[in-house]
């Protein structure tokens, strides 16, 4: 072990999360590459450093330090470096030359002892000079601070966005309740708050501890789309994270509920909790929903005059149910259209256009995703966007459970006079809260889905709660059309959804089953299909065609699926740059999804010469892109999504990526592909259920292949449990 002091002239490379950092240092004259982990350094830094030497093979010798300890600059030189080098906001090189100058070796007894004397110095006011003696003391205190928490297993990083939140209250924090960390840090759960305060010997029976496991619960619940909790459930899901049986629970459900922390609702014999956000965000959502129930007087032969005039125009003869249907959007401020597929819903949504455009009415189309709302364009003919594009993102971000923020809202709310959003079953809580504080009453508002699909990934269960509810005008859409009826996908899809048993007699043109009753083998299967037999079949790409799958785990799960997928389709190639990452390995030409929403993540659309054509904020969960370049000199990653919009990535954000070769049917909501491909062997009976048969099936365009055990398919046919939702939306609705 040598020692090696001198000061910091320059840093190379820096992790933030870990404080890994490679720096240069100046010894005696001599330049000497170091490598470790520091909580906090900067250039300037006097540092005395214990360490060894060792020989890269790539950046030849390096210095490894194992420890250190920052030093006070000793020499007038050390000193002018020190505060040349950026350790003082508003200090350069000049000023630091004239501030040493003038108190010599003096010089930092003099700013921390006697500050207002720097004022002596020619261009520095009495103010000036406090703001430099505070800045000093403000990263010595900082410094202290990131050692201390790096003490108790915190990341650099991390440590530097608590330390900004609570500056030296750190200390009272984590000596009187650290669970306040996971309330008030994005990236701080309750699990890592855990971990904090056992160092920091806090007791296992702690009431800060019990509250934060109930209000953490509360929020993994929203996680897995419930917006509320039966609270017996609630207190032995708890009990179970705590390791514990907690006696007096009671008393501290009512200290959060007197903190305004949760909501108590006795509702249908059942104690129920909110998290007070959550019951609060469907208790707004239940108020501008009722504002909108208003009804206009519009005379039958009128009506029925402009759907004649319609169907001339279009050729198209409406069914009754779609006939009723527009007569509702036009005499209701707010209509639900609901039905299956191949039902009609586009050709109504259509007719409801023609009419609202015959009265002059301006109208705004949207959905959820951006494969939505370019299905939507394409069957109407007008554009179409995303909800998100509607509302004008603004990039804020989606932090502690909290939602996106839109220019478009109550204080600037849409100009237009209808509104109509497709794929509603995929819209949760948050955006439809969104969405109605940007609607004013006056505005029709019409809400197209199918009912029967899998609820948002999002929490909340707001299609299905609206309709339950029994307030608002549904349409419901049962007749399938004739060309539809042609389509075995669609027949199936309505026989899965009646409980009626599929043939699986391959005798269909888009409807196939290949028997095959091993792991492997029908992996070997899916391979040939997507690489040989399905392009040329429904005429595209194999990145068009989409593996679905019930599980992330097992060997037909999604986790698996990918990596061999990725071998096969998307195989290692000197000219493709590969990135490592925490779940497996990037490589360019890689089909990859957004699995988490992030509001603030820029996006360019470039035309012609490269120029960007169009560029704008947010890409949310469920978006999918082809991994168009790896850079790795500035560590960044380019991704081509829908539409052209290309985003780069830093490889810091590439845990918001994964491969998407195979995805879940629950990630499919809202997306149409040429063709479906549904390895199905065994799994979990509460996944393997109608529901989630009939979303996979409905994804599909042109062609589903299933490939696997007919009986675990028969048995999804009967098995009708659906996971349970829990939300407080119904009875919000029912109370106005």
């Amino acid at each position: 072990m040598e020692t090696i002091k001198g000061y910091v002239d320059g840093i190379i490379f820096r992790n933030e999360d870990n404080g890994y950092t490679v720096l240069t240092l100046v010894v005696k004259g001599k330049e000497i590459t170091c490598v470790g982990s520091f909580p906090y350094i900067g250039e300037g830094e006097l540092l005395a450093a214990e360490g060894s030497f060792t020989e890269h093979p790539v950046y030849g010798e390096q210095f490894h330090i194992e420890k250190h300890t920052f030093q006070t600059p000793e020499d007038t030189v050390a000193m002018e470096r020190y505060l040349a080098g950026g350790a003082v906001k508003g200090i350069g090189a000049a000023l630091a030359a004239r501030i040493v100058k003038q108190f010599k070796e003096d010089t930092f007894h003099i700013i921390e002892e006697e500050p207002e004397r720097l004022a002596e110095v020619k261009g520095i006011s009495v103010k000036k000079a406090r703001e430099i003696a505070g800045a000093l003391e403000e990263k010595k205190d900082m410094r202290g601070a990131m050692i201390f928490l790096q003490g108790y297993g915190i990341s650099a990083n991390m440590a530097a966005k608590i330390y900004s939140n609570y500056g030296q209250e750190i200390y009272r924090v984590l000596k009187e309740n650290p669970y306040r960390l996971a309330d008030d840090i994005s990236g701080i759960g309750f699990k890592a708050a855990d971990e904090i305060a056992r160092r920091a010997g806090i007791a296992a029976d702690s009431d800060f501890r019990i509250r934060s496991a109930l209000c953490y619960m509360l929020v993994l619940a929203a996680a897995e789309g419930h917006t509320c909790l039966p609270e017996e459930m609630l207190v032995r899901k708890v009990e179970e994270l705590l390791g514990m049986q907690v006696v007096n629970m009671e008393n501290h459900l009512s200290e959060l509920a007197m903190e305004r922390k949760i909501i108590r609702r006795e509702e249908e014999g059942r104690r129920w909790v909110y998290a007070a956000s959550y019951y609060h965000l469907e208790l707004d959502t239940a108020r501008m929903l009722e504002d909108m129930r208003v009804s206009y007087e519009v005379p039958e032969d009128l009506l029925e005059k402009r759907i004649r005039q319609i169907e001339e125009y279009t050729g198209i003869e409406l069914e009754q149910l779609q006939r009723e249907a527009v007569k509702e959007a036009a005499r209701q401020g707010i209509l639900i259209m609901t039905g299956g597929p191949g039902t009609g819903k586009t050709t109504a949504i259509n007719a409801m256009i023609r009419y609202f455009q015959s009265e002059g009415m301006d109208i705004r189309l949207a959905a959820p995703t951006g494969r939505a709302a370019k299905r939507m364009s394409e069957a109407s003919g007008f554009e179409a966007q995303t909800i998100h594009r509607l509302l004008e993102l603004s990039g804020g971000p989606e932090d502690n459970g909290r939602a996106a923020d839109f220019e478009r809202n109550e204080q600037n709310p849409l100009e237009t006079d209808v509104v109509i959003i497709d794929e509603m079953s995929m819209v949760d809580i948050h955006l439809m809260h969104a969405l109605l504080k940007a609607v004013i009453p006056g505005t029709r508002l019409i809400l197209v889905g199918d009912v029967n699909q899998l609820p948002s990934v999002g929490p909340g269960c707001v299609l299905k709660d609206m309709i339950r509810s029994g307030h608002f005008p549904v349409s419901r859409l049962t007749k399938i059309f004739r060309q539809a009826s042609q389509s075995d996908i669609v027949l199936n899809a309505h026989k899965i959804l009646q409980g009626q048993e599929v043939a699986l007699d391959n005798k269909s043109r888009d409807f196939f089953f290949l028997k095959r009753y091993d792991a492997d083998i029908i992996l070997r299967v899916v391979i040939a299909l997507i690489q040989e037999k399905l392009p040329r079949y429904v005429d595209a790409n194999p990145w068009d065609i989409q593996v679905l799958t019930p599980m992330r785990k097992g060997l037909l799960g999604v986790e698996r699926l990918n990596q061999v997928l990725q071998k096969y389709l998307n195989p290692p190639s000197p000219d493709k740059k590969e990135k490592e990452y925490a779940r497996g390995i990037f490589r360019e030409g890689d089909k990859v999804m957004q699995v988490k929403n992030n509001y603030q993540l820029e996006w360019e659309v470039y035309g012609r010469y490269g120029l960007a054509a169009d560029k704008g904020t947010g890409v949310f969960n469920g978006d999918m892109g082809i991994i168009k370049h790896i850079l790795e000199y500035t560590e960044q990653m380019v991704v081509e999504f829908d539409e052209g919009r290309r985003v780069t990535y830093e490889f810091k954000q590439l845990e918001e990526l994964e491969l998407a070769y195979a995805i879940t049917i629950h990630k499919a909501q809202g997306s149409e592909y040429p063709a479906v491909v549904l390895p199905l062997l065994s799994g979990p009976r509460l996944l393997l259920n109608r529901n989630l048969l009939y979303t996979a099936v409905t994804r599909a365009r042109k062609c589903v292949t299933v490939v696997g055990n007919p009986e675990t398919f028969q048995e999804m046919i009967a098995n009708t449990n659906e996971q349970k939702r829990y939300s407080g939306l119904l009875a919000r609705i029912q109370e106005f």
